[in-house]
């Protein structure tokens, strides 16, 4: 791989990087069962419809997000690798197209370094959904909507 594909893969990509104080198995079932995933699962203000879950490699999640201002957002998704409790990569196939990539590492002390990684197929098609659906900000939302769920669970 050269250099330039490197930093072309960079401005293609959205990540988040969060250490999770709860352990991995924990951290894996609220991102992979429905009845957690409503709970904290989108930015500030949005709540969520699941349709369908089937997690499993080419099992689909289908949901909608409901914004805050009534707007829906239809989402469709096919898982492309699963391994339990480590990672996820699913195909968000619904527009705006992207790969998505979830990491859960065991830091041990009950801690999680979960990495949360979005690869759209062109630098443009990254630009225009963060700019349209503030994706950049809603990611990180969304992280902090499952570290206070999370936080919650645990009492």
């Amino acid at each position: 791989m050269t250099q330039g594909t490197v930093a072309n893969v960079a401005e293609k990509e959205l990540t988040d990087i969060r250490v999770i104080n709860a352990p991995r198995e924990l951290v894996w079932k609220v991102f992979t069962e429905p009845v957690h995933l409503v709970q904290w699962y989108g930015p500030d203000g949005f709540t969520n419809t699941t349709k369908s879950m089937d997690v499993r490699v080419d099992g689909e999640w289908i949901h909608t997000m409901h914004g805050p201002d009534a707007t829906d957002y239809p989402n469709h998704i096919v898982y492309r690798e699963v391994v339990e409790p480590e990672r996820l990569v699913y195909d968000h196939i619904s527009a705006p197209y992207h790969r998505t990539t979830v990491t859960f590492e065991d830091l041990g002390d009950e801690r999680t370094k979960l990495t949360f990684s979005m690869i759209f197929d062109t630098t443009e098609d990254k630009r225009s959904t963060v700019e349209r659906y503030n994706a950049d900000i809603g990611l990180k939302q969304t992280l902090g909507r499952l570290e206070h769920y999370l936080t919650k669970m645990q009492g």
